[in-house]
């Protein structure tokens, strides 16, 4: 199965570039009942091919998210009207976003090798990598209040604060294309090793341990902190997985022959929720129940990235509909 770094495998990409005991758990797939939670779409018209990446909640009550083949962040305000900042270059390959501690959005430039700064006025700061071609993938608040992040190619773990100072740490597994990056309630960070098959932990003073994936490497992408510890896609098992914090691993199946889950985010009702590139957004309980929810000719859109959002909603990116998405939590 070949192996995208960026998006995960078997995904077109629209830019070149860049332990515990297993528990198998039942679960229990609810179709959408007509007349509940429905999915809305909000077309990004101001830049073609811009292939939506990472979304987040802003400061500002907007959306924000990262243009991949346009090398612009885009601003999605509650009306639909989108705003777009670019980057230094329309091939810097914005990836990944996340909203700082000092109320700006901080962003990946995948092909740039950079990290990005960008305020709710549009003011554009970016800080450039150490190494070369390190391929900075996932990025996330640390408890420390700097900004974590993962560098795919240079296999390393990155911490920039918010003056630019960078710090760098190797991760013990090699090629193991660090991917997603999120803390948990642990105090730590925790990342996935989209080549490695594992799930890696990082301690604020830059300490790793890295918790193998029985069962086979399985592609682990997403992540976020959830019910029990935390919750990762893995495409290449078709599942969600969930690692508490001693490194116990349960597998929670995923529905459907052609899924194919990437982002993952907590959403506001408190349950997991899951982007299937294949067309279907789907929520999972702790206990396992998942519910599915078609995105309208979603096999061609590719349903990426997902945040909680304005309007008690999960919002998602389509890579190649070009376009945000909207599922109302019931």
């Amino acid at each position: 199965m070949p192996v995208n770094t960026l998006f995960g495998p078997g995904v077109r990409r629209p830019a070149a570039a860049w332990a515990g005991a297993l528990v198998a758990v039942a679960a229990v797939t609810v179709p959408a009942r007509a007349g509940a939670e429905t999915v809305a779409e909000y077309p990004v018209t101001t830049t073609a091919g811009a292939a939506p990446a990472g979304i987040t909640g802003g400061p500002d009550g907007a959306l924000w998210f990262a243009e991949h083949g346009a090398g612009r962040i885009g601003r999605m305000a509650a009306d639909g009207t989108v705003t777009d900042f670019p980057t230094s270059g329309p091939d810097t390959g914005p990836t990944e976003i996340a909203q700082g501690p000092d109320r700006a959005l901080w962003f990946t430039e995948a092909a740039a090798g950079r990290i990005g700064r960008v305020t709710t006025s549009g003011r554009l700061t970016e800080f450039r990598l150490p190494r070369a071609d390190s391929g900075p993938a996932g990025i996330a608040l640390g408890p420390d209040r700097a900004l974590w992040f993962t560098e795919a190619t240079g296999n390393r773990i990155g911490r920039i604060t918010t003056a630019g100072r960078i710090t760098e740490y190797p991760v013990p597994t090699p090629d193991a294309s660090p991917h997603s990056i999120a803390a948990g309630r642990d105090g730590a960070l925790w990342f996935t090793e989209l080549s490695g098959g594992k799930v890696g932990r990082i301690t604020v003073s830059g300490r790793i341990t890295e918790f193998p994936l029985p069962g086979g490497a399985g592609f682990p992408g997403g992540i976020v902190a959830g019910p029990g510890g935390m919750w990762l896609t893995a495409s290449g098992v078709r599942a969600a997985v969930r690692i508490d914090y001693e490194g116990r691993v349960t597998r929670f199946p995923l529905p459907g022959p052609d899924t194919l889950p990437g982002g993952i985010t907590r959403g506001p009702d408190g349950h997991i929720w899951y982007a299937d590139q294949s067309g279907r957004i789907g929520r999972i309980t702790a206990t396992g129940r998942i519910k599915t929810f078609p995105v309208p000719d979603g096999a061609d859109k590719v349903p990426l990235r997902l945040t909680a959002g304005p309007g008690r909603a999960v919002w998602f990116t389509e890579l190649l509909g070009n376009a945000l998405g909207r599922v109302r939590v019931g």
